[in-house]
């Protein structure tokens, strides 16, 4: 039976949480690999039972406890990310306190501390409206490249270029049929490469003429709220 690539991973990933569960239902404690495993599957079965994001992530952090895992298990499993597929479409899922709510041992070894709290939360760049006209909803993840996004959102693609929503890491933003919608987006960090998503870029954001040929490449395909770079300032 021929399988893509994302269907292998997934049984695969669904193989290592039936193992999990086998050696848990005989008594052994869980290791990082079986216990990621088995909160990870437990969140695309929940999707795939057709519950919203927030009900597969409290799914997912309630199947195991720190009594279900072998010592600094829950030092060094701090989040679980898993791709699922719900309703609306692929989401990236973040599972944090995997465990649920337990007093750190921080003094054991290998223990993990967390970092200082921000002192805010980062503040929008650009706030755009954003127009669904697809029939169907549409669910654009935290670190997408919000220019890429589905071509049926209408929106500034010019002002939204090297932006990315301004939400928690692993969360996203849905936009219902014939909604307008506001998006908060903040510049995307780091070495602002942007690699993959719809195509657009491939490549250093800021690089010469890297803006201008996405815009291009944008109109060419049919993407919604493109300016032709004539019309788009410097």
């Amino acid at each position: 039976m021929p399988l893509t690539p994302t269907e292998r991973d997934r049984l695969l990933l669904f193989t290592a949480a039936e193992l999990a569960r086998a050696r848990r239902a005989r008594g052994l404690k869980l290791n990082v690999p079986e216990a990621t495993a088995l909160i990870a599957d437990t969140v695309c079965e929940a999707a795939r039972d057709g519950l919203r994001l927030a009900e597969a992530l409290e799914r997912g952090r309630g199947v195991l406890g720190p009594g279900d895992v072998l010592p600094g298990v829950v030092d060094v499993v701090t989040e679980v990310m898993v791709e699922a597929v719900f309703e609306d479409g692929s989401r990236l899922a973040a599972v944090s306190e995997p465990f649920g709510a337990y007093e750190a041992a921080t003094a054991a070894p290998g223990a993990v501390l967390p970092g200082p709290d921000r002192a805010e939360a980062p503040v929008p760049a650009v706030t755009l409206a954003v127009r669904n006209t697809a029939a169907v909803p549409v669910s654009v993840t935290s670190h997408f490249h919000f220019f890429e996004a589905n071509p049926r959102l209408d929106f500034d693609r010019a002002a939204a270029y090297g932006m990315r929503l301004c939400v928690p890491a692993g969360s996203s933003v849905r936009f219902d049929p014939g909604a307008t919608v506001p998006a908060d987006l903040v510049p995307m960090g780091g070495t602002r490469i942007a690699i993959g998503f719809a195509g657009l870029v491939d490549g250093p954001l800021d690089a010469p003429g890297a803006r201008e040929e996405a815009l291009r490449r944008a109109a060419a395909l049919g993407y919604l709220g493109v300016r032709t770079p004539e019309e788009v300032a410097p």
